[in-house]
């Protein structure tokens, strides 16, 4: 058993934790896994697509990173660089507001209408 200590970044749609998940679900330490995830409020609607971007890029600033320490810092700067590419993707209409979500907010500027 290592002694690992859980870091973790939390943004409003991206949360990264230096932990695996268990058979139940929880969270277990780990110096060797990260897991990621994508928007936990579902606060978008998301087609499979759009989240593989998000594991792609969250995949290539992992390995960016690699060799350099893991720290608090490091994961919080990964979930930065996440949280503003979830707004790319809004932006570009590749993911929407769900509008059925138990809070809309629209914490990443109000949805766009189309003029009928």
């Amino acid at each position: 058993m290592d002694n690992a200590m859980l870091l973790k970044s939390t943004t409003r749609h991206i949360r990264i934790f230096s932990a695996e998940l268990d058979k139940t679900g929880e969270l277990v330490p780990s110096n060797q896994v990260l897991t990621l995830d994508i928007d936990p409020d579902n606060e978008f609607i998301w087609n499979e697509d759009a989240l593989q971007k998000v594991y792609r890029l969250f995949d290539e600033l992992v390995e960016a990173s690699s060799g350099v320490d893991l720290t608090d810092y490091n994961l919080r700067r990964i979930g930065s660089d996440l949280e503003h590419f979830v707004r790319s993707l809004l932006q570009k209409a590749e993911i929407s507001y769900n509008l059925n979500a138990r809070v809309t907010n629209y914490s990443m500027g109000l949805p766009r209408i189309e003029a009928g």
